[in-house]
């Protein structure tokens, strides 16, 4: 990857974020993260990865909301940003962190069931 396509992807994910902490529709007041960005080569395509925390039926209404609003996004974009091209936004869940809770909460588990390990001295 190009120095100046990590530059941009960087850019468009805190400003996309901003935009998003700002939103208006309801189906995005729910707790939604850009994990990550990537732009294709001649910089006209993004993919905005989404985590999403809450239930599946929430995560699909937060999709939903992010395609009906990613051309205002983009126009938004567009206002803020002096970028020649202002890419086409495709939104991508990302279960990542939902997963890594998922795992911690897995290993807080099983150590929580171990009995304690006696010291060096053999005492417990």
């Amino acid at each position: 990857m190009t120095r100046r396509r990590e530059r941009v992807d960087q850019l468009l994910k805190g400003e996309i974020a901003e935009l998003l902490r700002q939103a208006k529709d309801p189906r995005l007041a729910a707790f939604v993260s850009i994990t990550d960005v990537e732009t294709s080569p001649d910089l006209r395509h993004t993919r905005v990865f989404v985590s999403i925390m809450g239930e599946e039926e929430e995560k699909q209404e937060v999709m939903a909301g992010l395609k009906a609003a990613a051309g205002f996004l983009r126009h938004e974009l567009r206002q803020r940003l002096d970028l020649r091209y202002i890419p086409e936004l495709s939104f991508r869940r990302d279960d990542s962190i939902e997963r890594g809770a998922m795992l911690l909460q897995l290993i807080h588990d099983v150590t929580a069931d171990e009995p304690a390990a006696p010291d060096e001295k053999g005492e417990s």
